[in-house]
């Protein structure tokens, strides 16, 4: 009780936005006394409770945590809106009602960390699906953000003040986390790179993430099964950034370089899912190969486009085989430990037939140039038919 006690007195404080010192004063106590409960060190006296509940606008009962009723209503609130929210993936689908629907939240539990995040990313998703990701080219030809078109979304900078209150107080997690992922993209779009700079100081290098940690807190098979989880996801990091090498690179790599590399950012994973079996990381695979095709056909090699798509296509079959299952388990030998919900952290794409509708799937300015051309090749139609 005194630790929920505690952690109750500094949720109610920081939903009102009211400071040790204003509460410690309003009921006589030092500020240091109140740091104390907050900290589970120590808890008010029993006569105190009642002034602090009524300080607090809330029961006695509640302040204890006995009533869990606000806490479930903010439950189904948040998943709500982070429901609605994920149907707007690239389009605008339902984006006012649910921002509409986060600001009602807010309305009614001001200050809640969790409704907050939940409305900053909506209005993070929100200035994607109404007006878009816009690049230059600078003088060298690599791309950058077009910051001063992206400086006029209302819905980001909004996004990005909320993200900034809730990290004075969100405190190290999941939650955080997210919050820091965001708003370091958001601090990237609107130029704000020397607050970016700042924000990473805050957080731990790759060698205190949560993977590498894990591998120093366990031994025997959990130590296996964490090492291969942390290779898994080194794997599709590297690969991840051997694609956006291609990308970021621009006009100063030729068509042929950006094949070998990403056949290269594809390869990545046969040296560590050596029976072919990639689990839920075949939906990537696929996506890359969708690329690979772009700049096959840049380069005049029209027959090996095709079958890059094929072999995307290849690569969903794989991965529906997957969708089957409620876990999806790698057999490879330095991962075969290792398991993964169908439906986790790892988003899937079940319908080959998006593989057609998002072609290339990444952003690249070469799209244009390609996209006619090899959708009116017969080839295309053909190929499509293969994916229904």
């Amino acid at each position: 009780m005194q630790l929920n006690l505690g952690q109750k007195i500094r949720e109610l404080r920081r939903r009102d936005g009211r400071t040790q010192e204003t509460l410690a004063d309003a009921i006589g106590v030092t500020s240091q006394a109140v740091s104390r409960w907050e900290a589970g060190g120590g808890y008010p006296d029993m006569e105190m409770i009642p002034s602090i509940a009524n300080y607090f606008g809330v029961s006695i009962d509640e302040l204890f945590g006995y009533d869990n009723e606000r806490s479930k209503k903010v439950d189904a609130l948040v998943a709500k809106i982070e429901a609605m929210n994920a149907k707007n993936n690239g389009e605008d689908v339902n984006i006012e009602e649910c921002i509409a629907l986060a600001r009602e939240a807010m309305v009614e539990f001001p200050g809640n960390e969790r409704i907050m995040l939940s409305l900053a990313s909506v209005l993070y998703n929100a200035g994607y699906v109404r007006f878009g990701e816009y690049h230059l080219l600078d003088e060298d030809g690599y791309s950058i953000y077009d910051t001063a078109r992206h400086r006029g979304y209302a819905e980001w900078k909004e996004a990005i003040a909320l993200y900034e209150k809730l990290l004075k107080t969100l405190e190290d997690g999941k939650a955080r986390h997210r919050a820091i992922r965001e708003l370091m993209q958001l601090y990237l779009n609107t130029g704000e790179h020397d607050r970016a700079n700042a924000l990473i100081e805050t957080v731990p290098d790759l060698y205190g993430s949560r993977e590498f940690l894990k591998l120093n807190a366990t031994d025997g098979k959990q130590h296996a099964k964490a090492n291969g989880e942390a290779l898994l996801k080194m794997v599709r990091a590297c690969s991840g950034l051997m694609v956006s090498g291609v990308i970021v690179n621009g006009k100063n790599l030729s068509p042929a370089e950006k094949v070998q590399s990403l056949r290269d950012a594809i390869a990545i994973f046969d040296h560590v899912c050596t029976d072919g079996n990639c689990g839920l990381h075949h939906a990537y695979i696929a996506r890359v190969y969708t690329l690979l095709s772009l700049y096959l056909w840049l380069d005049g090699r029209k027959d090996e486009a095709f079958a890059a798509l094929a072999c995307a296509r290849g690569q969903m079959q794989q991965l529906e085989a997957h969708h089957t299952k409620e876990t999806c388990r790698y057999t490879a030998p330095l991962v075969r430990l290792v398991s993964q919900k169908v439906c986790g952290d790892i988003v899937v794409e079940t319908s080959s037939m998006s593989l057609a509708e998002d072609w290339p799937w990444w952003s690249v300015p070469e799209d244009t140039d390609v996209r006619d051309e090899i959708q009116a090749d017969p080839r295309w139609e053909m190929w499509k038919e293969t994916l229904k």
